[in-house]
């Protein structure tokens, strides 16, 4: 796999160009049930193919996704850029109204937990996985410093945060990669957010980069889903508005016959398309699409191709209540 660097800190964080979201094996994709074995034996497929960023968080279970990592990494753990999360409270007693901790206690104890949880002495980048809108990002960016300083975090990601957010974050210390949902299904991040990481030289990890699996082309109707599986509720899925989303996939799969590709792929080197720094992590829990997700990195669009995906209209409907991306 061809690699790429996110962010410039230190010379950058070297990574193969397309990372491998753990997500799904433990939380919210999970109506079919989970097999730890099979996910395991994913992760593993992974890092033959040439992937390095594994990208977990605390949230994701809670935190049995990092448990099953931490298996997964025991006599692998050499060459694999690991990136977990701290921010969405897990415990639900400890919740209260506080549903995002960005304190600086919290911070250090969240490291920890999932430091122990993965059997490592360290992660290699470690995100706010959501802005606290009660905490500076000064104070909580200084505290996650801090674990850069004590050796536990190499590097330091922000996710779903917004401009003059971004702004304050890395002038408290150097901010390595942002992840924030981008996709031919999510182009909200091209207005503001894509030329501001780029001037501040910070990655991008787009999260979701097939759409929650919309672009793959294997999703026409809610019905399909399980009944726990939260695309369900999701505004881009439902009603009038999947209906006329169809019509994103319809063009993809156009350029897909002519490159010989599946619309995943071309979603995914569209992406690619965009530049050094930017390293989708598409999320399976199977190995056949993971072969599949993976190729995407052969994939070569040209420049009219990469210019008729831009000109796709943006989906009908909104995200979610929660991914808001407000200055704090």
């Amino acid at each position: 796999m061809k690699h790429t660097t996110l962010g410039n800190v230190d010379g950058g964080l070297d990574v193969g160009r397309l990372g491998l979201g753990l997500m799904g094996m433990s939380a919210f994709y999970t109506g079919s049930g989970t097999d730890d074995d099979e996910s395991v034996r994913v992760i593993h497929a992974a890092l033959d193919h040439g992937v390095t960023l594994l990208d977990t968080a605390d949230m994701y279970g809670p935190h049995t996704n990092e448990q099953l990592l931490g298996r997964a990494l025991r006599g692998r753990r050499d060459g694999v850029v690991v990136a977990t999360k701290f921010g969405n409270v897990t415990d639900p007693e400890a919740r209260g109204e506080r549903a995002v901790d960005g304190r600086p206690e919290y911070v250090r104890r969240s490291i920890d937990g999932s430091l122990q949880r993965l059997g490592l002495d360290h992660v290699d980048l470690y995100y706010q996985h959501r802005v606290d809108p009660q905490v500076p990002i000064e104070e909580t960016v200084g505290a996650m410093a801090e674990l850069v300083t004590a050796g536990k975090v190499r590097h330091l990601g922000l996710s779903e945060a917004a401009p003059e957010t971004i702004r304050r974050a890395h002038a408290t210390h150097p901010i390595t990669a942002l992840q924030t949902e981008w996709s031919l299904w999510s182009r909200d991040p091209e207005a503001e957010i894509v030329p501001l990481v780029r001037e501040l030289g910070i990655g991008f990890v787009p999260y979701s980069p097939l759409g929650r699996g919309f672009l793959t082309g294997a999703l026409r109707s809610v019905d399909e889903l399980a009944d726990d599986d939260f695309r369900r509720f999701a505004p881009r899925f439902s009603g009038d508005n999947l209906a006329a989303n169809v019509r994103i996939v319809e063009q993809v799969d156009a350029v897909a016959r002519e490159v010989g590709a599946t619309p995943g792929q071309v979603a995914l080197a569209w992406l690619l398309a965009k530049g050094e720094g930017v390293v989708p992590i598409p999320g399976t829990k199977r190995r056949t699409y993971l072969d599949e997700n993976v190729a995407a990195d052969d994939v070569v669009l040209t420049a009219a191709q990469v210019e008729q995906l831009d000109a796709v209209a943006a989906p009908q409907g909104d995200r979610y209540a929660d991914m808001s991306t407000v200055d704090r």
